[in-house]
């Protein structure tokens, strides 16, 4: 028999598994002993904010016994002139995770469905079982018409039903780094019609250099049902501040808002946020490190005789042809932190994030002795 308090619970909560954060390098430390542990877990920024970031926040902190402004006007500002829209259209997130759950709150019901497709980000099936919703999984790519384990949007608009309120399409898709190109991309959002939101969340924006991938915030004036989501806690650096935004047209941009918690984008990271978006020279660097380093990666799992899922993110999955929890443990003890993804219906796989030239070679080193034990 359950706990009385859980019986308590809504269905969906009590069935809830929560989020699984990557492993924060002092825990690591703690349990093993180690003092120089790599973490290519989380997706982070290995370079981390600007320095005019960092300049922002410590000039912030004399005003932290203030309450932020709820309305974010600077950072709305600061993000309509480069996004080039209206400062309404801009919804502001405690992380892009907080809009995703904004719009569970605003458009879902245990009488609604949610759509996404197997592998995307396990945020979705959270916040939707957590409203009570149902979700319906479309099965992605097997790799004879489009990426294997890519976002197959003719099965995902297939699985739209009568009662399907929000489609969500990550672009590109956490943990496979995969992604939708244009065409289709527009194509799907044309024939789903106005009745479903349809979420793209590009988190992993900043890094994609595809000539055909998409920038979904150019369609927002088209399509009054499409949300488009991005953060500043990857290519920006900005992960524990916990800011990311929503791209609306207004009536939709007004429902998250009546759901969103006041002041939920604190004061230090919508200042950080402001000086993030003026330094674009980090941003370059940030991606131009990304870049080389999936370069390193990708040739050294080569020597390793190693598949991976090609990705245009700040990471990549690889099959490690075994236990992947086995060859996750085993690099703990070799100090160096990555992610197991068998819970996005990927056994055998880890998940690496990018990050600076010597911990990349640290990874491929530590991962070649493992596999050779």
């Amino acid at each position: 028999m359950s706990d009385p308090v859980t019986r308590l619970a809504t269905p969906g909560v009590q069935a809830l598994r929560p989020y699984a954060p990557g492993k924060p390098l002092s825990e690591l430390e703690r349990e093993y002993g180690i003092v120089d542990a790599v973490k290519l877990a989380s997706n982070e920024n290995p370079l981390g904010p600007s320095t005019e970031a960092l300049e922002a926040i410590r000039t912030g902190l004399g005003e932290v016994a203030r309450y932020p402004d709820g309305n974010g006007f600077e950072l709305k500002a600061a993000l309509a002139a480069r996004l080039q829209v209206p400062a309404e259209w801009i919804t502001l997130g405690n992380g892009s995770n907080d809009v995703l759950e904004m719009v569970a709150r605003a458009f879902l019901s245990p009488q609604h469905s949610a759509v996404f497709s197997a592998h995307a980000f396990a945020v979705y099936p959270i916040v939707t079982q957590a409203i009570g919703a149902s979700s319906r999984v479309a099965p992605a790519h097997d790799g004879s018409r489009g990426p294997k384990f890519g976002h197959d949007l003719e099965a995902m608009l297939a699985a739209v039903a009568d009662d399907t309120r929000v489609v969500f399409i990550a672009n590109p898709n956490n943990p496979t780094g995969t992604w939708v190109g244009r065409a289709e991309l527009r194509d799907f959002l044309e024939r789903v019609g106005d009745g479903t939101v349809v979420v793209v969340d590009e988190a992993y924006f900043e890094y994609v250099d595809e000539p055909d991938y998409p920038d979904c915030v150019r369609w927002v004036a088209e399509f009054p049902n499409l949300l488009v989501t991005r953060t500043f806690s990857k290519a920006h650096g900005l992960a524990a501040l916990r800011v990311g935004y929503g791209v609306s047209q207004p009536p939709l941009a007004d429902l998250l808002n009546r759901v969103r918690q006041p002041f939920n984008v604190n004061s230090l990271a919508q200042a950080a946020a402001v000086a993030a978006l003026a330094d674009e020279a980090h941003l370059r660097d940030s991606v131009r490190l990304n870049r080389d380093g999936m370069r390193q990666l990708e040739a050294g799992l080569r020597a390793l005789r190693l598949d991976f899922i090609p990705s245009v993110g700040n990471f990549v999955s690889v099959d490690v042809g075994r236990d992947a929890g086995e060859v996750y443990q085993a690099l703990l003890r070799e100090g160096v932190i990555v992610r197991p993804v068998d819970n996005y219906g990927l056994p055998g796989h880890l998940r690496i994030s990018i990050g600076l030239p010597a911990e990349n070679e640290r990874l491929l080193q530590a991962l070649g002795k493992v596999l050779a034990a």
